[in-house]
């Protein structure tokens, strides 16, 4: 665990590695001034995209332990798993299953794995021989088990939403503050080497979309019977009590109560109206969002449709739509920005959108520039403008361009470049390397929280600046 002794090849390849992530790690706050300079590293960038998160030689191995072995924490862990140097010591989870499961799969794969119900006893008796933690257990306990492991001198990566309360985010900013310990909220978009490469180069920097003026993202699912097991897979009553459940329905289905979660726009809306925060390098001043409990009847909506205003450094303001419905899958999830100059859609899955389309009108910059940089890839011309004016109000109508593609993919599990950024935070404990530390987390959880607020209270929802802020 954290153990030193490396060559001295194997220090500078670790240095190496450590340095240029450190060069590519974004604050929200910072980035290059400039389209020059942008120029200048971009080859850099693009070469390193795929493996510059990784954490180095298998040595100075990481020990890690898991508080929720559920479907995403089962994600969670066989994505970290796949990174050199970091094994696996303990497991948590109220649910035995779940504890045999995660026992026979991680030592079939290798790592001599102890499993507790427990996340106190754990942490008691494996003290010494973890140094972080990855939490993945329902929202409303991310709190008590961060705050404890934090206390115990150990790292955290914790699922997002960081809270379905938000008293309780911010009890995890303090003690983070606290204790010193390094704390990434799982917003795995921030590690994106794509959505890095679209929102720090592309609209940032190069400024490719000109003035970025809205946003729109989306996630569609469609509709699905609760979450049932065969009755002797339950949990034993006195042991779901125990741990705060009634029943089975709640544990398993947790997102749609409001003691336990957030309903979809806690659950998927954070992650996407995270990056609304990332474009723009501002919090909103507002937001009004309607939405329904339309097939569940369960306490959380199962649709959200919201709206956000942001009021830029420029003092003008953008407006952000989000939906998160629960109908049919049609359209899945993606992200758009739409400028001046063009529109950028995006989305973890490269099919569902990995383009920049340029507006083609007089005025507009040629993008040749920005293909020979190695911003996007080349396209052929697209066709030109046509101006519709007989109607009674003049009509503009841009013809559909050529998308021109992202030259950076993810040919990784979604989630592991972000662990990949955690466990190097923890390697050279800086916590300065962290694409998502709290308190840059805590700003999004404050505008989705609210959503449901303005949705429950049929109100728009309007922030103070400090409220951000913890």
């Amino acid at each position: 665990m954290l153990q030193g002794g490396m060559g001295a090849r194997a220090q500078s390849f670790d240095d190496q590695r450590s340095k240029t992530m450190e060069s590519m790690t974004f604050n929200r706050r910072t980035f290059l001034k400039s389209t020059a300079a942008a120029a200048a590293v971009l080859p850099t960038f693009n070469i390193l995209s795929q493996e510059a998160n990784t954490i180095g030689p298998k040595d100075d191995q990481v020990n890690a332990a898991v508080i929720g072995y559920g479907a995403e924490g089962e994600i969670l862990t066989d994505a970290a798993m796949k990174i050199p140097g970091v094994r696996f010591k303990a497991v948590c989870d109220i649910w035995d299953y779940r504890r045999k499961m995660a026992r026979g799969r991680l030592r079939s794969l290798g790592h001599e794995v102890n499993v507790y119900e427990d996340y106190r006893e754990m942490l008691d008796k494996e003290d010494k021989n973890i140094d972080c933690v990855i939490i993945a257990t329902p929202d409303w306990m991310h709190a008590e088990h961060t705050v404890y492991c934090l206390e115990h001198g150990k790292h955290v990566y914790c699922e997002k939403e960081m809270s379905n309360r938000l008293e309780k985010a911010k009890e995890m900013v303090l003690g983070q503050r606290r204790t010193g310990k390094i704390l990434q909220i799982g917003h795995q978009r921030r590690s994106n080497p794509r959505y890095m490469h679209a929102i720090n180069r592309v609209i940032r920097e190069a400024k490719m979309l000109g003035r970025v003026t809205h946003a729109y993202g989306q996630w569609n699912r469609s509709v699905a019977p609760f979450l049932t097991v065969r009755d002797r897979l339950n949990i034993p009553t006195e042991t779901l009590q125990k741990y705060g459940y009634e029943n089975m329905e709640q544990f398993l289905n947790w997102r749609w109560f409001a003691k336990y979660g957030g309903g979809p726009m806690v659950d998927l809306g954070s992650h996407q109206i995270d990056l609304f925060f990332w474009v723009w390098d501002c919090v909103p001043v507002s937001v009004t969002a309607v939405g329904g409990n339309d097939y569940y009847n369960r306490e959380m909506n199962d649709n959200v449709m919201a709206i956000y205003e942001f009021k830029t450094k420029e003092g003008v303001i953008n407006r952000a739509y989000y939906q998160v419905l629960t109908t049919s899958s049609r359209g899945g999830f993606y992200e758009q920005f739409m400028g001046e100059n063009g529109s950028l859609t995006i989305s973890e899955i490269a099919a569902r959108g990995n383009a920049v389309q340029r507006e083609v009108r007089d005025g507009v910059p040629n993008w040749d520039q920005f293909a020979k940089m190695g911003l996007v890839l080349p396209v052929k011309k697209p066709v030109a403008a046509t101006v519709t004016s007989n109607a009674a109000i003049d009509v503009r109508v841009t013809a559909e361009a050529d998308g021109w593609p992202l030259p950076v993919d993810l040919l990784k599990p979604a989630h592991m470049p972000h662990l990949e950024n955690f466990f190097l935070a923890v390697r050279r404990n800086k916590p300065e390397l962290l694409t998502c530390p709290a308190d840059l987390a805590y700003e999004s959880a404050v505008a989705v929280l609210a959503a449901n607020r303005s949705v429950a209270e049929r109100k728009t929802i309007y922030f103070k600046p400090e409220e951000f802020h913890v």
